[in-house]
């Protein structure tokens, strides 16, 4: 199926991203999309071992992340998302999932084990699309939303690196929020001999599957959503945003 400017029919629509992240946000709005930023509370306490790969880790994650953040919007903020992206990304070498790295000691054997070896970045990405429906639905309960995940993955391989240079990488501070203990897009670059797939998929939002997913969920018959009642979530935020994406400030994050 040949990509068509699917993200046009989501102007008007209240469209979240339950993710924190500075590179999912900054992904998302180089499409001049806006969305509101409403982490996710989901505690991520799934075991990585009661899923038969790390792809269906990476997305239960991202789909009790956007769940939870649907959910919530539904009961407190009394308005109901038209659209709700959840992400989660994880680096995965021999069967073995690495996450974020709990201080620097656990950083530094991250990175060494991954010197010198070809691993996986995988992303995960949920999509919670909730049909239009009135906005005041006299107590009738609200239709159940569609669910789609997926997931993309990109082969990374690092150069040989002393112990020396993870160090100096280590005190950057780089590592501490990142899975796998680098960011492929900053200065942890520089560990990378060569990567192979989605470059956006390993950052942390592959845009370009997003896109395609987001088309087949909508279906081809379907040109536009109808537009969106009048009002908004405008208001201040927490910290610095593209222009597109505006936070709802009404949420208690």
């Amino acid at each position: 199926m040949a990509l068509t400017p699917v993200l046009r029919r989501l102007r008007g629509r209240r469209v979240v991203l339950a993710s924190s992240s500075p590179r999912r946000r900054d992904i998302l709005g180089y499409t001049g999309l806006r969305f509101e930023v409403v982490p996710s509370r989901f505690p991520e306490t799934l075991d990585p071992a009661a899923f038969p790969t790390p792809h269906d880790y990476a997305r239960e994650n991202a789909r009790q992340k956007a769940l939870e953040v649907a959910r919530r919007l539904r009961e407190k903020d009394q308005r109901t998302p038209d659209v709700v992206i959840g992400a989660d990304t994880v680096v995965a070498m021999a069967g073995l999932i690495l996450e974020k790295p709990q201080d620097k000691e656990d950083a530094f054997q991250m990175l060494r084990r991954l010197s010198g070896r070809e691993h996986s970045v995988i992303t995960g990405v949920a999509i919670v699309l909730f049909p239009p429906s009135p906005r005041d639905p006299g107590g009738a309960p609200l239709p159940d939303p569609k669910v789609t995940s997926f997931h993309e993955e990109t082969q990374v391989t690092f150069s040989e690196l002393t112990d020396e240079l993870l160090r100096d990488y280590v005190d950057s501070g780089e590592p501490m929020d990142k899975a796998g203990g680098y960011a492929l897009q900053a200065l942890g670059a520089m560990l990378v001999e060569r990567a192979e797939g989605d470059f956006l998929g390993a950052v942390g939002f592959p845009l370009n599957r997003f896109c395609r997913e987001l088309q087949a969920l909508l279906g081809p018959e379907v040109t536009s959503l109808p537009a969106a009642a009048e009002g908004g979530a405008d208001g201040d935020t927490d910290g610095p945003r593209p222009p597109p994406a505006a936070e709802n400030p009404g949420i208690d994050l």
